[in-house]
């Protein structure tokens, strides 16, 4: 119980470990977690440092890891946590993890291509067939199955647009012609002032919106479109009219002129249409496996290729001596676990098949030692909150025994209420019984978290609430009189 009440006394030591047994070493003191190594080698760059390119490689394996659970999110595919520690894996299994990974990135990267390019395609042959749909529909609106010109006249002479002479020009200047195409609904707008102030009125504009939304190949947002039909006359204003298309993003499609060339066309869209979805449903089936049977074991990667990272980045804190063959580190260690340091040390020398033991030098120094206070589950939310206050001296007496009395005892004073201490009290004994369940889910809220780290805490600060509480006779900040009052007063 000493530790408890006071920081614990720290041993500066010198490590001398052979360098094939450097790496299995600290995955052992990495497992145990009582040593604090320091830097040696402060006068270099990370760039410098002899295992940065090891870093450089874990980090681009934790850069390809994020990528395939991105992936998997987007499919809603949930990460198996198996709750396992895996083994810390030996260097040389390095390589067939980058393989696996670049297998697994590239394989994806090919089929989200090729799925957006079929997705891109899609669209255009959906947006092609409303364009046949809504404009065989307005020239079904005039006479049956009148040419597209001849339509456009009988528009504009129903709203007295132009004189009545309209044929005699048609043959002077040239013969009506039309564009088709989709734009987005919120571009349309402008778009028809635009296309009026640049073309100053002589260019004949119908709309009929999409009313299914068309998903973005790149995005996959659901956008809203309309079907354009834009008549005009001449050639210089066709030009005219494609550049503003091509200014506002809108997409043109050709679209022929006669009622019976539209309707084989819209009979072959709709063929390759269906031809289509069945190309991208098995696209789809095919990436959904990849993931599914990624996810399975990408908990234990992620965990895989931390600890191999965390040993290479505790690696280049190391100095190598003038032989090359032996790591020379400082770092400070508990007292009570010095022997439990020399058995792990000796457990990776062991694995690493060398015969060369390492050698533990525990050295003298002026130098303060590091603050070391030792907690479990129910003190370390009291010992971090005192810490936020301040951490206390080198073998100074540590408050935070104290605290779990005090801090819970003076809020219950400020704050107590049999009612919502009662609150309190069951949301923290919910966290305290299902810990081990919360703390295997990832997607845990910030704020959730923050409760769920001192659970313990919340969980004394609500009984002493309604303990105060029920002193004060108050519940849910209303009278609560249970023994009645001993105060008497006696008029005569």
């Amino acid at each position: 119980m000493g530790s408890l009440f006071r920081s614990e006394e720290m041993l500066l030591c010198q490590f001398f470990l052979q360098s094939e047994a450097a790496y299995n070493c600290v995955s052992e003191l990495g497992e145990l977690g009582s040593v604090q190594f320091r830097d040696i080698n402060r006068d270099m760059n990370s760039f410098q440092r002899k295992f940065v390119n090891e870093v450089r490689r874990c980090a681009e394996m934790e850069r390809k890891l994020r990528f395939l659970e991105t992936e998997m999110h987007k499919d809603g595919i949930e990460v198996l946590d198996s709750g396992e520690n895996p083994d810390t894996p030996q260097p040389k299994d390095m390589i067939d993890m980058e393989a696996t990974f670049d297998r697994l990135e590239t394989e994806l990267l090919e089929v989200n291509a090729n799925a957006e390019a079929l997705n891109q395609n899609f669209l255009e042959l959906t947006e092609l067939k409303q364009i046949l749909l809504k404009t065989q529909g307005f020239f079904n609106e005039h006479d049956g199955n009148l040419e597209p010109g001849e339509a456009l006249k009988s528009e504009v002479k129903k709203m007295s647009l132009i004189p009545p002479d309209l044929s005699a020009q048609e043959d002077q200047q040239g013969q009506l012609g039309f564009l088709a195409g989709v734009i987005s609904r919120d571009r349309l707008p402008p778009f028809e002032r635009m296309l009026w102030r640049a073309c100053r009125g002589n260019v004949f504009i119908r709309t009929n919106e999409i009313e299914t939304p068309l998903k973005d190949p790149i995005t996959g947002d659901e956008v809203h479109k309309c079907v354009l039909l834009i008549f005009y006359q001449g050639e210089q204003l066709k030009t005219l009219v494609r550049k503003i298309c091509e200014g506002f993003r809108a997409n043109l499609y050709p679209c022929p002129e006669t009622a019976n060339e539209r309707q084989d066309m819209a009979m072959g869209v709709m063929a390759r249409i269906e031809d289509l979805k069945t190309v991208l449903s098995q696209t789809q089936d095919h990436r959904h496996r990849v993931l599914v049977a990624a996810s399975k074991n990408l908990h234990n990667w992620w965990i895989k290729v931390r600890k191999i990272k965390a040993i290479y980045h505790t690696l280049n804190l190391f100095n190598l001596d003038v032989t090359n063959k032996c790591l020379i580190a400082e770092g400070w260690i508990p007292a009570p676990e010095m022997e439990s340091v020399q058995l792990a040390l000796r457990r990776g020398t062991e694995r690493s098949g060398t015969s060369v033991p390492p050698i533990v030098n525990r050295m003298s120094t002026r130098e303060n030692p590091p603050t070391y206070n030792r907690t479990n589950k129910f003190t370390r939310a009291f010992q971090d909150l005192v810490d936020a206050y301040g951490v206390a001296a080198y073998r100074e007496v540590n408050p935070a025994p104290y605290t779990i009395i005090t801090f819970p005892f003076l809020y219950a004073t400020m704050f107590g209420d049999f009612g919502h201490g009662t609150i309190m009290t069951l949301f923290a004994l919910w966290m305290v019984l299902n810990e081990k369940k919360l703390q295997a889910k990832k997607k845990l809220n910030e704020i959730f978290l923050t409760f769920f780290h001192g659970r313990y805490l919340l969980l004394c600060m609500g009984l002493f609430a309604i303990h105060n509480g029920h002193m004060y006779n108050d519940c849910f900040g209303k009278p609560l009189n249970i023994y009645g009052s001993s105060f008497r007063v006696n008029y005569k």
